[in-house]
């Protein structure tokens, strides 16, 4: 399909949010996340150069960067600029001319906050490419580009599952994915539940690095088993081999192991109709990446104990890379309201923050609306 060569149009790209399968996806396993309705939006107007000027608003704050598109663009240390640039060139490797741009971001997923907004901008700025220059990827293959632009010029070196929910989201649907064969299976999501996500309000400075540290450790536990990655191993060969790996490596495996059964598990129960089913493989999804997996914090542990006692919630989990960001919960939508306000006052009062509560519902992907 090819994109019409709009001179100024607007960009929306959905945040995701994560509803099982954490640290899986690096791992070759299986997640399951939904596009939500909040969006990074940019709007762009052609330029009759060939340079890229983009600005990015947030609570009133404007930064701004500017790259000249008759260069090849390379990593450069520009903080959040690195991302669309990364994805700018990407798209100059593989030949595509762009033109000259103004793009002016904004947003209201919240920063750091486990919802994928990086992925959301990789693949507002992909699209807002393939728009001037009436030239399309396969979906999966823009995807993987905006992983690679994130491993390349952010220096994270992420898994797929943000970008492919980015990219393959559909309304009143979650996304399967088996990360390894980069199958995508839409899952329908009942009309009877809501989905909420609080925002802790904190994002611990050790989140990056310990991203790296723990593909590392999985990739050491993968070994010391004999497989090519986590998804192959099995309880049984862990159990088998736990004396002889290191106890970090043993846990961190046992994490990915169990995870991959609760996210074809949890889409079992989802077809069943059996919300409590999917409800407590929520809250053991928690517990391992707390107790296992060890990227959780104290305020995410406190917003999940909250909901799992309130009425109405069927489950709660942590979601995103952890160390603080968001916990996404499960209800009844005749008692979302209560439970929203029960979550808002308990967390308050535990903890001093006034959390950011919304519901939000499983969104389409990426979209090109004209201007002017």
């Amino acid at each position: 399909m090819r994109n019409h060569p709009f001179d100024s149009f607007e960009v929306t790209a959905p945040g995701r949010v994560n509803l099982i399968g954490e640290h899986t996806d690096y791992n070759d396993g299986f997640v399951l996340p939904m596009a939500i309705d909040r969006v990074i939006r940019i709007r762009v107007t052609r330029r009759p150069d060939r340079t890229a000027v983009i600005t990015s608003e947030r609570a009133g704050v404007v930064a701004r960067a500017e790259f000249d598109l008759a260069s090849p663009l390379a990593p450069a240390g520009r903080g959040w600029a690195d991302y669309p640039a990364g994805v700018i060139a990407g798209y100059q490797v593989l030949g595509f001319a762009i033109p000259g741009f103004d793009a002016a971001i904004t947003t209201d997923l919240p920063a750091g906050g486990g919802l994928s907004s990086s992925a959301a901008l990789e693949m507002a700025v992909a699209t807002a490419v393939e728009t001037l220059c009436s030239r399309s990827l396969h979906t999966s293959d823009k995807a993987l580009l905006c992983q690679q632009a994130e491993h390349a010029f952010a220096g994270v070196p992420c898994g797929i599952m943000d970008q492919f929910a980015v990219a393959h989201g559909r309304a009143g649907h979650a996304m399967l994915l088996d990360c390894r064969s980069r199958e995508v299976r839409h899952i329908p999501l009942p009309e009877t539940l809501a989905v909420i996500v609080i925002d802790s309000g904190v994002k611990h400075s050790l989140a990056d690095g310990e991203y790296a540290v723990r593909r590392r450790e999985c990739a050491s536990a993968a070994a010391g088993l004999g497989v090519p990655a986590l998804r192959d191993a099995s309880r049984e060969q862990l159990d088998a081999a736990a004396a002889s790996l290191p106890d970090v490596c043993t846990r961190r495996a046992r994490h990915v192991i169990a995870e991959n059964e609760r996210v074809l598990a949890f889409v079992d129960a989802l077809a069943r109709g059996e919300w409590r089913a999917a409800g407590r493989l929520m809250l053991e999804s928690h517990t391992s990446l707390a107790t296992d997996y060890e990227v959780s914090c104290p305020e995410l542990d406190t917003i999940v104990r909250i909901a799992a006692g309130l009425p109405g919630i069927v489950g709660c989990r942590m979601t995103g890379g952890g160390f603080g960001g968001c916990v996404v919960a499960l209800a009844e939508h005749a008692q979302a309201t209560d439970a929203i306000a029960s979550l808002r006052a308990g967390y308050q009062r535990a903890t001093g923050i006034a959390p950011a509560i919304f519901t939000t519902r499983a969104a389409a992907g990426p979209s090109v609306r004209p201007l002017g």
